[in-house]
């Protein structure tokens, strides 16, 4: 059995509706350590809240507004918002960040949303889980901005540059990839194997883009493991081994407790790329 976190999965998304236990278990029984259920609306936030406080230890909660709806955000009630999530136990804030594909925001209200996450981030002394799509140069002035606040974070999903992901890294952040990266469209193996061990996340984005051979059915967590899979391929990396170095790299992103990485084999090792 693999051991392995699912580092963003929309477990308060509705077509989870009443299944939300359920595909908890699931994910446990395969060997799931911890889940991170991201709030990306005060609403989801406080279902996400609801699933932690029901899943102590293994199921954790984000705070934000994604993009999406960034021309809703509201400085009088949407930080406060978040600030009282992460009172109650939000690991980070987001999903948050820039999205010029779809442009369901405007721009500047995008970058507005996005900046005033970041102070509540810089403010809370939390990472941001970031959501970045054909809005390379945008993101990498907000990493620097970042970087000068100290704030670390996640590209969630990832599928931009290499010159982006470094740009991610040099900053402290981390890179984590779904199973897109199952599909046969995707050809960038090289972006693979650049994100060194120590900062490199998997996650399902659950119920959107279940990996390879479930695509095209609604997606969860336990799931995870084809992707862990796919990655140590390409990396020539034992993937009980990387399932346990992205587990560590969850909890020292998002400051998880001990005991999700408890029990880890002490002869665990991993060579950096």
């Amino acid at each position: 059995m693999i051991v392995f976190s699912d580092s963003h999965v929309h477990l308060a998304d509705p077509a989870f509706a009443d299944e939300a236990d359920a595909v908890i278990q699931r994910a446990r029984a395969v060997g799931a350590r911890a889940l991170v259920c991201i709030g990306e609306s005060a609403a989801t936030a406080l279902r996400a809240r609801r699933l932690a406080e029901r899943h102590a230890g293994f199921v954790f909660f984000t705070a934000g507004v994604h993009p999406h709806d960034a021309a809703g955000w509201d400085d009088a009630t949407d930080a406060p918002a978040v600030r009282d999530a992460v009172a109650h136990g939000a690991v980070a804030v987001g999903e948050c960040g820039l999205d010029t594909h779809y442009d369901h925001a405007p721009r500047a209200q995008q970058r507005y949303a996005l900046d005033a996450q970041l102070a509540l981030a810089e403010e809370l002394h939390k990472p941001i889980v970031l959501h970045t799509r054909e809005a390379e140069a945008d993101t990498a002035e907000f990493l620097k901005r970042a970087g000068v606040a100290r704030v670390r974070g996640v590209l969630h999903c990832y599928t931009g540059s290499a010159a982006l992901a470094e740009a991610a890294l040099s900053v402290g952040w981390f890179v984590s990839f779904s199973g897109i990266i199952t599909f046969k469209s995707w050809t960038d193996d090289a972006l693979l194997r650049l994100v060194p061990s120590d900062r490199l996340l998997v996650e399902s984005d659950a119920p959107y883009l279940a990996p390879v051979p479930h695509r095209g059915k609604r997606n969860e967590s336990a799931f995870v493991p084809l992707t862990l899979a796919r990655l140590a391929t390409v990396r020539q990396q034992d993937v009980d081994a990387l399932g346990w170095q992205t587990l560590r790299n969850t909890k020292e992103l998002f400051d998880l407790p001990d005991a999700v990485v408890a029990a880890e084999p002490t002869a665990t090792s991993l060579a950096h790329p």
